[in-house]
């Protein structure tokens, strides 16, 4: 047995991975909406994109296509997800505007929450929804509002 780490370098211990349908499109809108970075694409032997990683900070996303084999169906294809993402950002409000201006759906403008967040909502083109935040306030357990 090999002596390596049990983690691939540069990779976290959690690592989401996306199904979408079209993975060319959202690699573009997350660089130029988002402001992730492109770290890898794989294509296939036609020259489609089979599997690729974007970096957010310390955080790394990949992609993948739907796959019947592997029983992998996109949002679109679900017509909902369970599965929505959460994500800080240094400044929820210059964020919310530089999305906003590029395109993004916004659901919900910029609001601070009782759990000390600040938060703004997006849906992205492939019908998932990005919730992006800045703590602003620490926790008070006597703003919970149930």
């Amino acid at each position: 047995m090999s002596h390596r780490p049990p983690k691939a370098e540069g990779m976290q211990w959690f690592n989401p991975y996306i199904v979408v349908q079209n993975i060319k499109r959202v690699l573009d809108f997350y660089e130029k909406t988002f402001g992730f970075q492109i770290r890898t694409t794989i294509p296939d032997k036609e020259g489609n994109i089979m599997h690729a990683e974007m970096v957010y900070k310390d955080s790394v996303i990949m992609f993948g296509p739907e796959s019947d084999e592997h029983n992998l169906k996109s949002v679109q294809s679900l017509k909902g997800s369970p599965v929505s993402f959460y994500l800080y950002v240094d400044n929820v409000d210059e964020f919310y505007q530089k999305a906003k201006g590029a395109g993004a759906e916004a659901t919900m403008e910029p609001q601070d929450q009782y759990w000390g967040d600040r938060i703004c909502n997006f849906k992205c083109p492939e019908g998932y929804s990005w919730t992006f935040a800045q703590n602003v306030a620490d926790f008070d357990p006597q703003k919970v509002p149930y």
